[in-house]
């Protein structure tokens, strides 16, 4: 949940803002989700000019303007921490933008296993990180990775393509992989190039944060959802 202004037009923030340090992190991560749901808005869009069926080309429209809705929710989100949305975003533009440049769909199941498997893996990555965040900061976060049931449709779809051509499985797999790869790898850049990203994972004096044990597990859990996703698609990790 967002902070409502008062009579004055401020905002009530939570004591750990107190912290600079933790500002500064919290305006990293959101940019960075920001910008992530900005750049899934443009894929969906362009993916739906591919769709094989005109309720295909609705289903992914409508996926496009929920992913546009997230993000006007990070930017005014910024503006109400006092930061410039999109200098909290800039930093970040070339390693998503280089993540989707390295894993652009060349087929239209491909594009629904990115939406689902890729999109997912970095939800995922967010959740583990909200855990550590003042409340109205992680309500915001989970609100907005909230899934709209359209993940029904790509799984749908997938396993049609699959049932029609048993061969297409194989790629897909070999798609899922190759997408896990490059997810994890923008994950861990993202978080070595910022600062502010870095210390908002190892925590401080007065709040937690991530050892390495528990970064471990994180990374645990997150290929384990990854394999559960795939195995959902009827595909192998």
């Amino acid at each position: 949940m967002s902070p409502v202004p008062d009579e004055t037009g401020s905002v009530a923030l939570p004591p750990a803002f107190d912290d600079p340090g933790y500002a500064a992190g919290v305006v990293d991560l959101l940019g960075a989700l920001a910008y992530g749901e900005l750049t899934a808005f443009d894929r969906l869009a362009e993916d739906s000019t591919t769709a094989p069926t005109t309720p295909d080309k609705v289903e992914l429209a409508a996926m496009a303007c929920a992913e546009f809705g997230h993000f006007t929710r990070l930017r005014d989100r910024l503006h109400l921490l006092g930061a410039d949305p999109y200098d909290a975003m800039a930093p970040f533009r070339q390693t998503f933008d280089r993540f989707h440049a390295n894993t652009a769909p060349r087929t239209w199941p491909e594009s629904l296993v990115k939406a689902y498997v890729g999109d997912g893996l970095a939800s995922d990555f967010y959740r583990e990180v909200a855990a550590y965040l003042d409340d109205q900061t992680r309500g915001l976060i989970l609100e907005v990775l909230e899934d709209s049931g359209h993940s029904a449709f790509a799984v749908d779809r997938v396993r049609a393509a699959i049932t029609a051509d048993p061969r297409v499985g194989g790629r897909l797999a070999l798609w899922g992989r190759r997408l896990v790869g490059e997810a994890l790898t923008q994950a861990q850049s993202v978080a070595a190039e910022r600062d502010g990203l870095t210390a908002l994972l190892a925590g401080g004096v007065d709040r937690p944060g991530m050892d390495l044990a528990a970064i471990g597990r994180m990374l645990a859990r997150l290929t384990e959802n990854h394999a559960r996703r795939m195995a959902s698609l009827g595909l192998s990790s």
